[in-house]
């Protein structure tokens, strides 16, 4: 019978890093290695299943196609061996030993620092590790095996994912003062001036959930899409540049403080996003993220 050798977690572990960083240098950084034995042991891996899986020249990296559908796979197989622990680890101390959560930047620094003193305190055994990025990456990252679970904005199409829905998130409208009649209670969305509209740039899903609460094609059309972030947003308007949307998070967190600039609740059909916390289907972490929920919930 022929001996098969398989490819070991860390050759594959190499290989992925390579894919995402592109540079034998970063990757090797990324893998606490030194480049000379990352590339030693990719080198290996290619002796071993017989086939080269990177084009090497001094400018670029190039992955073949074959080499391409291998590290799709290595992915997955990293991701497996990840759960194998987790499975161990699931069945001890709720929240506790490492998690990565992707949050999207229109939620992190609004509600992580009502959520984070609370972990701290109450799961001194959970390693949180976070990162902020737009609603696709975040997502991407979850199926890649990169991030364990993502807490974004609903609606939002983010794949094959469990979902528990946290709370809703109302969205107002951020005005210069003075700008909006006195003693207006609420805006409808007819009374925006879609020329004074500023929303974030794309890749932001806040400016969709924006964009359908109004459900003008014409504020599609002539609004302003340039910003990178709520907090540039609310300097523009009070810079008297106009107006914009906020959700209620960030009002509680303060954003307004210290500004010339008012909130009013927008009167729509649907002036609401949903937040909401999403994993891998079947994920053996379900009840941490749950428990993680609850969290959530009462902070909010």
């Amino acid at each position: 019978m022929a001996i098969t050798y398989l490819p070991t977690l860390k050759q594959l572990q190499y290989l992925v890093a390579l894919k995402e960083h592109g540079h034998f240098g970063r990757a090797a950084e990324a893998c606490f290695v030194t480049q000379s034995t990352l590339s030693a042991g990719l080198r290996e891996l290619e002796t071993l299943i017989g086939v080269t899986l990177v084009e090497r020249t001094r400018r670029v990296v190039r992955f073949t196609p074959l080499g391409e559908q291998i590290a799709l796979k290595a992915r997955i197989v990293l991701r497996e061996a990840e759960e194998l622990g987790e499975i161990a680890q699931a069945a001890g101390r709720p929240l506790s030993g490492e998690m990565r959560m992707s949050v999207i930047p229109t939620i992190a620094p609004f509600l992580l620092p009502r959520i984070l003193p609370r972990l701290r305190r109450d799961y001194p055994d959970l390693k949180l590790f976070l990162r902020e990025e737009p609603s696709g990456p975040a997502c991407e990252a979850l199926h890649n095996g990169r991030t364990d679970c993502v807490l974004l904005a609903l609606p939002y199409a983010c794949g094959e994912v469990s979902v528990l829905k946290l709370f809703d998130d109302h969205l107002f409208l951020a005005a210069p003062e003075g700008e909006l009649p006195p003693g207006i209670g609420a805006v409808q969305p007819g009374d925006i001036d879609e020329t004074r509209l500023l929303l974030l740039e794309d890749g932001h899903c806040l400016k969709e959930h924006a964009l359908a609460a109004c459900n003008r094609a014409e504020l599609r059309a002539e609004a302003t899409m340039l910003g990178t972030s709520l907090h540039t947003m609310v300097q523009m308007v009070d810079n008297g540049l106009g107006v914009t949307m906020l959700p209620k998070i960030a009002l509680d967190a303060g954003i307004l403080d210290h500004t010339n600039v008012v909130a009013r609740p927008l009167d729509a059909a649907s002036p609401v996003r949903t937040l909401a916390l999403v994993w891998r289907r079947a994920s053996p972490r379900e009840r941490d993220f749950q428990l993680l929920g609850e969290v959530l919930k009462a902070a909010a």
